[in-house]
């Protein structure tokens, strides 16, 4: 009788469920259905990524640009005939056949009246009002132009000395007034003390502070020779403006 009991007590353990068994074929089954899963969400994805994805044209008779007017006709490429082009190429060679070259625009030159006119509009125009000069003993003075430069009005001015002696001049005794009789302080430049005789002119410059003129119209010059002052250079009716 115990053994009997004994039998019977092992069969039973033989029979019990592992447990690490029944956890193991657990995993197994959540990984073969995440693998599952995963696989048909990504098929899901991949379809709806080439969705708007169509297969090339790529048929003989259609050209290369899908949405040229050949394509859309289904027109293909049209074949020259092998006698048609044998002889087009003897007749070129034979010289009877020559394509005529594209016609060559002509350049149109300019008349003699027109070349004159565009460079009278690329010169500065002269104003009509200079030179303004004087001459007293063979020497002579000139304002060639007037300008604005900076706070300053700038008188172009150029000395020639056409007698058989040199003059000299003392430029701080250049006189200058105004239309209403005032007395402006002046800077020159470029003007030479000595002034050798020659058929040179000496170029140089006058300037007067803006301030000082206060709505003048003209302006006087007067210069004399240091220190014999036996010439006058006098001038009148400059413009300012």
């Amino acid at each position: 009788m115990s053994r009997y009991c004994g039998d019977r007590i092992k069969e039973k353990n033989t029979m019990k469920v592992n447990p690490t068994v029944i956890l193991t074929f657990l995993l197994l089954s959540m990984m073969f259905g995440a693998g599952a899963l995963s696989a048909s969400l990504g098929l899901e994805l991949g379809k709806a990524a080439l969705k708007e994805v169509t297969q090339p044209d790529v048929r003989p008779n259609t050209s290369g640009e899908s949405n040229s007017p050949a394509t859309a006709k289904g027109k293909g490429l049209k074949l020259l005939k092998e006698d048609e082009v044998i002889k087009t190429v003897k007749a070129r060679i034979s010289g009877k056949e020559v394509e005529p070259e594209p016609a060559q625009t002509k350049a149109v030159e300019p008349t003699a009246e027109q070349s004159a006119e565009a460079k009278a509009a690329e010169e500065p125009k002269k104003d009509e009002r200079f030179p303004i000069g004087t001459k007293d003993q063979d020497v002579s003075l000139e304002v060639t132009g007037v300008r604005r430069e900076g706070s300053s009005l700038v008188l172009d001015v150029s000395l020639k000395n056409e007698s058989s002696r040199s003059v000299q001049f003392l430029y701080s005794f250049l006189n200058v007034t105004d239309d209403k009789g005032r007395s402006l302080s002046a800077t020159t430049e470029g003007l030479p003390g000595d002034l050798p005789p020659s058929d040179e002119s000496y170029k140089g410059t006058v300037s007067i502070p803006t301030a000082l003129l206060d709505n003048a119209q003209k302006l006087s010059l007067t210069l004399t020779d240091y220190p014999d002052q036996e010439l006058e250079l006098k001038m009148s009716e400059i413009p300012v403006q």
